[in-house]
């Protein structure tokens, strides 16, 4: 944009933020060496998590906890999404990789060098969480008719407190006198006990 342009007050042109963004993935392009990689793979998935933030300030306020989004620099960078999810650049810091954590392993959910094809697959990922999280939820609040009924009350007959006690001090009794007949078996047979 030259002075007469400026001065006419033409403001077609490029916005601060696409040319910070075009500056951003020329510098992505140019590095070679691996810290500018790691800086490179850092711009590119900042990009994202800025196509992300509409995304995400749609997640309903009661739903907002499921979620846990965060850039976290490293020797592999990377942007999660949640505690399973999270995206990563490929081996040619050019393609997306939106990955999952299971139980049977790392899953690749989507792959794609557009980040906008990204955004899709991570809203669709959301989308599932949600209505994932909304059926557990309807599943433990289920209806009263479909709990099982407590069993009807039968009381038990007791006896007294009296007959409680008792049985108590004559087990006692019992184990007083086999303790002592032990003892004195034992001195019998000429066994050394001493106390110490």
């Amino acid at each position: 944009m030259d002075d007469a342009d400026r001065t006419r007050g033409d403001t077609t042109g490029l916005s601060l933020r696409d040319a910070v963004r075009t500056a951003r993935l020329e510098a992505a392009e140019r590095s070679g060496v691996i810290v500018e990689l790691r800086d490179a793979s850092l711009a590119r998935l900042s990009m994202l998590n800025e196509l992300l933030d509409p995304i995400f300030a749609e997640v309903p306020d009661e739903h907002a906890d499921l979620f846990d989004r965060g850039l976290m620099p490293g020797e592999t960078p990377r942007l999660f999404v949640d505690m399973v999810a999270h995206i990563a650049l490929g081996r040619d810091r050019r393609t997306y990789r939106l990955l999952q954590d299971t139980r049977a392993g790392r899953r690749v959910l989507a792959e794609s060098s557009n980040p906008h094809d990204i955004a899709d697959a991570v809203t669709r990922y959301i989308a599932r969480r949600l209505v994932a999280r909304e059926q557990a939820m309807a599943a433990s609040s289920a209806p009263e008719e479909i709990a099982p009924r407590p069993a009807p009350h039968h009381p038990v007959p007791t006896a007294p407190a009296t007959s409680a006690r008792s049985g108590r001090a004559s087990a006692f009794l019992f184990g007083l006198i086999l303790g002592a007949m032990a003892l004195a078996g034992a001195t019998a047979l000429g066994v050394n006990i001493s106390l110490r």
